[in-house]
């Protein structure tokens, strides 16, 4: 029989009410063992390797993808393949970090000594402190939720939250002593409209064969060519030094077309927008579709060096999906 609605809401927001409690609780984790663990992993000249099993291992991965993308190398090593022969991934000068609700699980009853031969310092983010990972590991985070979300306190939920969120603390103080920038993000993330946003620029995106122009003296006619001939919505006013005067967009001639009875006695300079807005071709593609839906509108006049050198289209940025 389905639940009533009202039901199934309140469940879930049981579901987030113990999993933000869990949470909270973890501000009592980053304590002087924390700090330890920060200045060992900041001071590693090897990589870091995190293991675990079960849902530790799935968060254990998330983890690593975190470290990656934020400058701390990182590999993943299942725990149960790690004793049967993946276990050399460890290298000397790495640092082993193992995930563990319990810390008695059979698998890391059997890596955890032979990791502690090989020498590498060992981190054990575990739920008990007393556990066997817990009294084995050189540095202990303490990762603990009282409660599962899960109504018969058994499926791991909030304790696997509480293991991703202490890691992503780590990775972000380690992100802040490195002195990780957009740029450096940028680097480790290429594909994707989050790599878009962070390195595509103007010039990448803008056609270079594209720069629409006339001159303040030509005809309304002529202006209107140049417009239609360049499917930019729009055409840059130049003097005859190229010096940037104005611009002239689609519906700047609509506008006039509406005003006046007679085109002929009209020429571009009389239908321009002064002071038009520009963008330099080095700057991010994102940040020129920021101008323009803060300036509602759909061209920036491009310049290199203060010269004009084209236009870019919000049309130009939407196809590239950076946004």
């Amino acid at each position: 029989m389905k639940k009533p609605n009202q039901e199934i809401k309140q469940t879930a927001l049981d579901v987030i009410d113990k999993e933000q409690f869990a949470i909270s609780g973890l501000r009592s984790s980053i304590d002087q063992s924390f700090l330890d663990v920060v200045d060992l992993l900041y001071s590693s000249k090897g990589r870091l390797i995190v293991t675990g099993i079960g849902k530790s291992a799935i968060i254990g991965q998330k983890i690593v993808a975190t470290f990656n993308s934020t400058g701390t190398p990182a590999v993943f090593m299942h725990a149960a393949d790690a004793i049967h022969g993946d276990l050399g991934i460890v290298q000397p000068g790495d640092v082993v970090m193992c995930l563990s609700k319990s810390g008695e699980t059979a698998e890391i009853k059997v890596l955890v000594p032979l990791i502690r031969k090989m020498g590498n310092p060992l981190i054990g983010m575990v739920g008990n402190r007393e556990s066997y990972l817990g009294r084995s590991a050189d540095y202990l985070l303490f990762a603990s939720a009282p409660h599962e979300a899960c109504p018969n306190d058994l499926a791991p939920t909030a304790s696997a939250t509480v293991q991703m969120v202490l890691g992503d603390a780590l990775a972000v103080c380690l992100l802040k002593l490195r002195g990780f920038t957009p740029s450096d993000f940028a680097r480790f993330h290429p594909g994707g409209s989050l790599g878009k946003k962070l390195y595509l620029t103007v010039s990448d995106i803008m056609n270079p064969e594209l720069r629409p122009l006339v001159r303040p003296g030509q005809s309304v006619r002529d202006t209107i060519f140049v417009i239609s001939k360049n499917r930019l919505g729009a055409t840059a006013v130049l003097d005859a030094d190229d010096k940037l005067l104005g611009i002239i967009t689609d519906g700047d001639v609509r506008r006039m077309v509406e005003k006046n009875s007679s085109l002929e006695a009209l020429c571009a300079s009389d239908i321009m927008t002064k002071n038009p807005k520009t963008i330099p071709c080095g700057e991010l593609a994102v940040h020129a579709y920021r101008m323009m839906e803060t300036s509602k509108i759909t061209q920036l006049i491009v310049l290199q060096d203060g010269r004009y050198v084209g236009m870019v289209h919000i049309h130009d940025i939407i196809r590239e999906g950076i946004v």
